[in-house]
């Protein structure tokens, strides 16, 4: 999941670690929360996650999945696009789960406390193209795509430029490597909500 493309890329035969941008490919909406709840894992106050796609591509499937990886207890986990903001109290943190669809201008962003919220709060972003100038300049990109040939398939980019992320995606690289890939059902219908 989270590898070089090109396994030929060391002496040694083995993957290189990924570098920004990189780009990968989710077979399945469990390869997806496979991959949330590893990111989960490498996540700490101050975090920031821009999820950017068109509708249907598993933004909120993905939030959903990373959020429910670090509740004690999963629970419900709804789509903040008519509440605009959900926030949930976690051990150690908050996190914050915001979707800016339907924003229009920057102060309405500041009104609901994200700026704040940024530097204290784990923060996933849902349509961050709102946020202008006020896109944390530390946060990790992710833009996710259909696959038009393979309804549960996505295509994932990664950006970053803070270094802390090189580091982190290393560690979700080499944990995936070091696990077997889960299994892959044939499901009969597409398994990502369409927020």
């Amino acid at each position: 999941m989270i590898e070089s493309p090109d396994p030929a890329a060391t002496d040694s035969g083995t993957t290189t670690p990924p570098s920004s941008p990189f780009s990968c490919d989710l077979a399945s909406a469990e390869a997806t929360a496979e991959l949330a709840r590893l990111i989960a894992e490498q996540l700490q106050p101050g975090d920031c996650l821009l999820l950017a796609g068109p509708i249907g591509a598993g933004k909120t499937h993905f939030a959903r999945s990373l959020i429910q990886s670090l509740m004690p207890v999963p629970e419900d986990v709804p789509s903040p696009t008519f509440t605009l903001v959900q926030t949930y109290d976690l051990p150690g943190c908050d996190l914050w789960h915001a979707d800016l669809y339907r924003l229009s201008a920057l102060e309405e962003i500041e009104e609901l406390g994200l700026v704040e919220a940024f530097e204290e709060a784990i923060c996933l972003i849902e349509w961050p193209d709102r946020l202008a100038e006020l896109t944390p300049a530390h946060a990790l990109q992710l833009s996710l795509s259909l696959d038009p040939a393979l309804e549960d398939s996505r295509h994932l980019t990664l950006t970053w430029t803070d270094p802390k992320w090189q580091h982190r995606l290393d560690q979700i690289a080499s944990l995936n490597r070091a696990s077997s890939p889960p299994a892959q059902p044939t499901p009969s219908e597409s398994q990502y909500d369409q927020s």
